[in-house]
């Protein structure tokens, strides 16, 4: 049988930017392709393209980076059904997998010793139909809840989330300000102000090296 194949962008060795690992070196498998557009990403680079990779080709690339700590990221990695055999094999494999997902994409099937990172879309993302609620059921308190806010009604709307579908009881949740349209400073005022649940998340990559690919 022909091993399956996933198209990936990029593999890189960084330190993670995002989530309570922040600052944490890790090895990003970013995969290809995505089929939300939400109006602020910053990674449209891996919309399309990407070389095609078996798992064990992936897993060479990683392990020679030497470290435990691997992502695997987009785009939105679920597109990709071989995703799933992907972060079992790292797993299996040894190393501390965490997986960023948009959560647009059913998360069920995710081998639970991963940890999701999963997206609520805000209103300013363009995308919040996409939401898939149901995933909620499916996160435990290993995993992290993210949502990206553009404005202050992105805020409201998030708060209002927050609140009625009780987020913060399930696992962390983090809100982030998009880079370059919402101050963070603001952004942490309000959360103080409304004395919420949640942390502050500002992406550290972009603070050490802007917005270049591979980091």
């Amino acid at each position: 049988m022909v091993p399956p194949r996933l198209r990936v962008t990029e593999i890189f060795h960084s330190l993670q930017g995002e989530t309570s690992r922040v600052g944490l070196p890790t090895v990003f498998v970013r995969l290809t392709g995505c089929p939300l557009r939400c109006l602020w990403c910053d990674t449209e680079y891996a919309f399309h393209g990407g070389t095609p990779m078996t798992i064990a080709e992936i897993l060479e690339a990683v392990d020679a980076y030497g470290t435990r700590r691997a992502c695997v990221t987009g785009g939105e990695p679920l597109a990709q059904k071989a995703c799933l055999a992907l972060l079992t094999a790292l797993c299996d494999a040894g190393y501390e997998v965490s997986l960023e997902t948009s959560g647009a994409l059913d998360v069920s099937a995710v081998d639970p010793r991963v940890v999701k990172v999963m997206d609520l879309k805000a209103p300013g993302s363009g995308e919040e139909a996409r939401n898939r609620w149901e995933n909620l059921a499916h996160l435990t308190p290993r995993d992290e809840l993210k949502i990206v806010l553009a404005d202050e009604a992105d805020y409201q709307w998030a708060k209002r989330v927050l609140a009625e579908r009780r987020l913060a009881e399930r696992c962390p949740v983090l809100f982030s300000p998009v880079y370059g349209r919402l101050d963070p400073a603001q952004l942490a005022e309000w959360i103080l102000r409304d004395r919420l649940p949640v942390r502050l998340q500002i992406q550290l990559h972009k603070l050490l090296w802007g917005e270049a690919p591979g980091h």
